[in-house]
């Protein structure tokens, strides 16, 4: 897959097939959107493109209220990757894009750089200095640059396939919900760090992950899932998003993952981990004998439920 960044310029001389958008978390919504824009590259012999945002348009504008982030840019590109698309192209968006026009963008991004020939946005799609731009004038710019636009629908009925659907699930502890909407579990991505060790000292040793500082969180609780590990392997991963209220009360969030029958040194490693089920809320203990019987019994579930684990490039591809 091509990625273009600032100052770059695709080495391949073909037209594209171009969408425009964040795509964060490339939910099912998103699938079917990246779906139509393969086919007709397909039919028209050209690139399948993406034109992407990074960080979140949002961000420039109301950051106190900026939607927090599904995944990062990397495992949207990985995502992009294994859904078949051609060509992405990242705009960083800072204040001078914020200020550029809509016909501007046009005709820069789209048919300078992309060559475009077919347009593949959400039927409310808007673009540009304070969204002048939307479908119309697409279309009205298609008549003179000789591109096609195809409005998508907005995709899952009543319950609309969308990031904030997928957000607000995760943040409700609705883990069912998102996965649901997403299409395949819910994957965080972090680095792990030194934690206090207190999981080693109840016999259950824990990677502690360090994640962007915007990123989304499911709710409290204990999750079942699977860790991609620095061996390439998908491993079973018991995981806790908490406070660790049996043992401390400053309220700050943790995420810990306990990979069972895994003894590797795993510090400073990149760890990603997919949430398959959430199978408890936290939980203060009469005693650390009765926390220690329930973590037993959340890494028994935990390994039955990975079973049915699907990695994530695959799921992307059903």
């Amino acid at each position: 897959m091509i990625v273009l960044r600032e100052g770059e310029t695709s080495p391949a001389s073909q037209a594209s097939v171009t969408t425009i958008g964040v795509f964060d978390g490339l939910h099912l919504g998103h699938q079917q959107v990246l779906g139509e824009v393969k086919a007709l590259a397909l039919d028209r012999g050209a690139l399948s493109t993406v034109v992407t945002f990074d960080p979140h348009p949002a961000l420039l504008f109301a950051p106190e209220s900026a939607p927090l982030q599904l995944g990062t840019l990397d495992q949207r590109l990985e995502g992009f990757a294994a859904l078949g698309i051609d060509q992405v192209r990242i705009l960083k968006f800072d204040a001078v894009l914020a200020q550029e026009s809509a016909r501007s963008f046009i005709e820069r991004v789209l048919v300078s750089e992309l060559r475009v020939c077919d347009v593949v946005v959400g039927e409310d799609f808007q673009f540009g200095h304070d969204r002048e731009g939307n479908v119309a004038m697409l279309k009205r710019e298609g008549l003179t640059h000789a591109f096609s636009v195809h409005p998508a629908p907005i995709y899952g009925g009543s319950q609309r396939w969308s990031s904030t659907a997928v957000r607000n699930a995760l943040g409700g502890g609705d883990l069912f919900t998102a996965n649901a909407l997403l299409g395949r579990p819910f994957t965080l991505r972090g680095t792990v760090v030194h934690g206090d060790a207190r999981g080693g000292e109840l016999g259950y040793r824990t990677a502690n992950m360090a994640l962007e500082s915007r990123q989304q969180l499911p709710g409290l609780g204990i999750y079942a899932g699977a860790a991609h590990t620095a061996d390439a392997t998908w491993r079973p991963a018991a995981i806790s998003v908490g406070t660790r209220p049996q043992f401390y009360d400053d309220g700050a969030v943790l995420v810990e993952v306990h990979l069972p029958g895994f003894d590797a040194d795993l510090y400073h490693a990149r760890l990603d981990v997919a949430f398959m089920s959430r199978l408890r809320g936290e939980k203060v203990f009469n005693t650390t004998d009765e926390l220690v019987d329930q973590i037993d019994h959340d890494v028994a579930q935990t390994l039955e439920i990975f079973k049915s684990f699907i990695p994530e490039s695959s799921a992307l591809l059903d």
